[in-house]
């Protein structure tokens, strides 16, 4: 009996696995993005660092709270952003694009500005819409 419960809360775990990272799963690429640029201007209030890949939380000057994706860990990385570049309440410009969904105060960035100095997560899109 115990043989073969085994197989099924295996199923169940990996199932729930699944679930779990259906929504981060699903935002990977640019299908889910507008495809026209936008900028957004602001105070960053949360830097996290984790897979699947880095997110900036970005206080807009309306008090729209945006959750701002930023490269795979390698882009981000080779674009010369890390943890340790910025911290809560710096001001940062983002040019990216926003979620489809409009309600949503969601973007990808390709390049955010820190104090003047650009970080490029996508380099090859920044020229284009």
């Amino acid at each position: 009996m115990c043989f073969a419960i085994r197989p099924f809360i295996g199923t169940i775990g990996l199932a729930a696995l699944l679930a779990a990272n259906a929504p981060a799963l699903a935002h990977h690429g640019w299908s889910w993005a507008n495809s026209e640029k936008m900028t957004l201007q602001g105070t960053i209030k949360t830097i996290s660092m984790a897979p699947p890949h880095p997110t900036l939380h970005v206080t807009a000057a309306d008090g729209t709270l945006w959750q701002v994706d930023l490269g795979n860990p390698r882009q981000t990385a080779d674009s010369g952003f890390t943890g340790n570049t910025a911290k809560p309440g710096d001001a940062i410009t983002v040019l990216g694009n926003r979620n489809l969904d409009s309600a949503k105060a969601h973007m990808k960035a390709v390049r955010i500005t820190i104090a003047g100095k650009n970080y490029d997560m996508y380099p090859e899109r920044i020229g284009t819409n």
